[in-house]
Formats: C-alpha cells, structure tokens, sequence
C-alpha cells in the first residue's frame, strides 16, 4: 500500500464545473454509478439533489424533514434518510416514510447530521448539539445495523462529522467539528467495535473539520469549513494537497465519475452576509474538479 501511495504524484485539482445552486447548507454528498449522478442535500432548504454532469441536467426533491445524510440501498430505489428527527427509510417518488429510529427517540436539541454507508453495508450517522440552551445530552454516533437497530458506539460529540474509512475499511475516522479534530478508530465491522483511539488530525484555529472522504490508496480529503479549503492527507496525517476553494464554508466532498477521478465539493452560504456573499457569490454551489486521484465506489446499504 506504502509504495503505491507514494507512486501518486499529486497535482492541484482544477475546477471544471460550478453548479449554481444557491444552498444554505449543501451536505451529504454521494456518487451514484447506477445513475451515473451526484446527490447531496442542503439541509435548511429541506431539499435533496440529483446532478448529472454529462448532461448538466439538475433535479430537486422537496423532502418533509432537514436532511443530514442519506445513503443508497442494495437492490432498491428507497433510499435510507438521517432527517433532522429520526433515521428512516424514504421512497422520493411516493414520499413514503419508514421510520427505524423516530422522532420521540432523539433528545430535545439535537439533530442528525453527517453520516454515511460503511464498507460492509452498515449505515453510520451522528448527532450534534444544534440548539445548547435545550439540550441536556450531547451527541452521539450510532450504527444502523442490518437488523435496522441503532446503536451508539461514540458519546459525548458536539457536531458528528467526517465519518469515512480506509480503503480495507479496517480504519474509521470520525471529527467532531468544534473540537478541530479528527480521529482514527480500528474498526471491526463484525460487532461495530472500535478500538485503539488516536488523534489523526487537529486543525487550525478557525478551521473546522467536515465532511471527508478516502482515494483509493488511503488519502483521507477533508472539507474544512472556514478554511476555504479542501485538505488530503496521508494515512500517518501528513499533509499531502491543499485545494483552495473559491467558498469560505466548503462543507462535504467525494469522488465520482466514470473514473471515480472527478471531485465533488458542496458549500454553505449560511449565515453569512450579503456584502460578504457579494464577493463570494459561488458560495452555496456544488463545486466540481477533475483530479489525478481515484476515490472509492459509494458503498450501499445491505438489509
């Protein structure tokens, strides 16, 4: 693995394409191959996206709660939805919702967040402090088992973030955004236990740790919202690119693509001004470059 790591040369992604799309907080993002697609959602509009760049043919979906995270399913069209509220099962077409965590379950302030399909089809989605005068508890990562049972295996989170693994899935790291850091866990995916805890990355002041996603030697890209900036980094967390980006607030990314060598880049616009947003305008857009990297294909949920 060492030698073909080092056999990448990196080279500073170029920017190929911009959808306008205005998000106040675009997240999530995924790579469908079935559909040759990028989804991703923009969780205070309430809306999830399907692009598809060789046609630049764009579609919405108005969905009854804020969406954190999603994943796709094996064999089916349902896709399995982290809403604001609860996790559950959601057909876009008909709008049918099945719950597997629900409403009444989540703690008073918190929400879902990021989250995403592991290696071995195991749907992993955290919480995060959203309102800190309401909640009583902090947040949590749960692992939505084939059996469709939560689990907590992580507690004590402000803001879940960052979840991806390494390209064995013998490696989860997960950040907690307000803390600046992300963590290397081993992962075994039999029982969801994870053990030997280490600090992988801090950032810098200013600089929160996002969305993330792993190439398929082992770099781990993070989104680092109020950095402008995308980072990769070596599996020991040495610093390997940095990618500037036109946006203040970058805040998920993943590979897709035929070649799964395309990066794609979500951003926010929340909370900033107009004036600010007048000398930033491409901030809320989906972001898309062309590198010489390869990312990994989206794993699905297995029922």
């Amino acid at each position: 693995m060492h030698g073909v790591f080092e056999a990448v040369v990196p080279k500073v992604p170029q920017l190929i394409d911009t959808v306008d799309v205005e998000n106040e907080l675009g997240e999530g993002v995924v790579w469908n191959a079935d559909t040759a697609s990028v989804w991703w959602t923009d969780i205070e509009s309430s809306k999830l996206y399907e692009y598809h760049p060789e046609s630049a043919s764009l579609k919405s979906w108005d969905t009854p709660h804020r969406v954190g995270c999603f994943g796709f399913i094996e064999n089916e069209d349902r896709l399995i939805v982290a809403f604001d509220c609860g996790i559950a099962f959601y057909d876009l077409a008909t709008g049918e919702i099945e719950w597997i965590f629900g409403p009444s379950v989540l703690a008073d302030g918190l929400r879902f967040n990021d989250g995403k399909v592991d290696p071995f089809g195991h749907f992993w989605v955290g919480t995060m402090i959203e309102n800190p005068e309401v909640a009583k508890v902090s947040g949590s990562l749960y692992r939505v088992s084939t059996h469709n049972t939560p689990n907590e295996h992580i507690r004590n989170i402000t803001t879940s973030n960052g979840l991806c693994w390494s390209p064995d899935g013998s490696i989860m790291y997960h950040a907690d955004s307000p803390r600046r850091t992300i963590w290397r866990y081993r992962y075994d995916p039999m029982h969801g236990a994870l053990t030997d805890k280490q600090i992988f990355v801090e950032t810098d002041v200013g600089m929160f740790p996002d969305g993330s996603t792993v190439d398929n030697v082992g770099g781990v890209w993070n989104a680092q919202w109020g950095g402008s900036k995308i980072v990769r980094y070596r599996e020991n967390g040495e610093i390997s690119l940095v990618l500037e980006v036109p946006v203040d607030l970058p805040s998920c990314v993943t590979f897709g693509g035929d070649n799964l060598d395309i990066l794609f880049v979500t951003s926010a616009r929340v909370s900033l001004s107009s004036e600010h947003l007048a000398k930033r305008p491409k901030s809320g857009s989906l972001l898309v470059y062309k590198t010489n990297f390869k990312g990994l294909p989206a794993s699905r949920l297995r029922l």
